[in-house]
């Protein structure tokens, strides 16, 4: 009798755990269904996007972008502040060469006192090459020859110290009061202006048609001592098909840091783009992506572009 008993009990307890089990599984199983449909309710994982803000967050320490139609001030930072300009200058020295209105196939050849005995720089230029004056004018802006810069400098009416005298009232001309050019290369750091000035400088320069050229040229080939020398735009915006730039010059010494000034279209209206003082070696071109996001991505009448 005891030993049905015994086996009574642990027959009960077998099925009753049997069904606790089976009711814990369930709760379980419920719980588990019910996650889905949290999820439905939340809808997809989305990145968060970045609000928009006044502040389009650039590294120079210079800043000035402009509405180049109204001449609206867009974003600003620093840009009266007078600071080296490097071959930014050689806009200035480009409009000095077009306004005296030499022939342009003039051949011009370069020569010792090219070289650079400031910052002794090199070039593929070779003393003793000759070339047209477009040839070094495009050399020039395009991938900021120093040597091109001095030899059409020396080539002009009076030689370098008229030429300067030129760039210095040319600036004068233009508004230019916080401007001072001291040679036409920019390798000294006595070339000074601000991103108030060049704004201006730009929208000068962006009314010549070979300035416009040569600013945009992606690579251009010439002989030098009979061997094919390649030259390449400083500014790799100009070779991407997402920008789209109507003038380009970049500039860079230890004291100026790394600069940019560009006109663009960007959300398909004309815009100029000063940079100056940029750390680092990607960061002019970090800055110009940003301001081009900042500008596409502005809500509706934040920017108040003109029509």
């Amino acid at each position: 009798m005891k030993k049905h008993l015994t086996l009574f009990i642990v027959a009960f307890w077998l099925a009753f755990g049997s069904i606790a089990d089976s009711a814990a599984i369930s709760i379980d199983q419920s719980q588990l269904k019910q996650a889905p449909s949290a999820k439905k309710k939340s809808g997809k994982k989305t990145t968060p996007q970045r609000k928009w803000s006044k502040n389009p967050g650039l590294r120079s320490a210079s800043v000035l972008i402009t509405d180049q139609k109204s001449g609206k001030v867009l974003y600003k930072k620093n840009a009266k502040a007078v600071v080296p300009i490097a071959s930014i200058t050689k806009l200035m020295t480009a409009m000095v060469v077009l306004d005296a209105k030499q022939k342009m196939s003039k051949k011009i050849t370069v020569t010792n006192a090219d070289k650079d005995l400031l910052k002794k720089t090199g070039s593929r230029l070779k003393v003793g090459t000759m070339l047209s004056r477009k040839n070094m004018l495009c050399l020039t802006l395009m991938a900021s020859e120093n040597r091109a810069a001095s030899a059409l400098s020396r080539n002009y009416p009076g030689g370098r110290k008229a030429f300067v005298a030129a760039m210095n009232k040319k600036a004068k001309e233009l508004g230019l009061k916080e401007t001072v050019f001291k040679e036409p290369t920019g390798l000294n750091w006595k070339n000074v202006s601000s991103a108030h000035d060049l704004a201006k400088l730009v929208a000068a320069a962006h009314k010549y048609k070979l300035i416009r050229k040569y600013t945009t040229t992606a690579k251009h080939s010439v002989m030098v001592k009979g061997k094919k020398e390649t030259f390449r735009n400083t500014n790799k915006l100009v070779r991407k098909s997402n920008w789209k730039i109507g003038l380009s010059k970049t500039g860079y010494i230890k004291e100026a840091g790394r600069c940019l000034v560009m006109q663009a279209k960007v959300a398909n209206k004309p815009t100029i783009i000063v940079l100056l003082d940029s750390q680092g070696s990607m960061t002019r071109i970090g800055d110009a992506n940003r301001i081009r996001h900042w500008i596409e991505h502005a809500p509706k009448g934040k920017l108040n572009r003109a029509g």
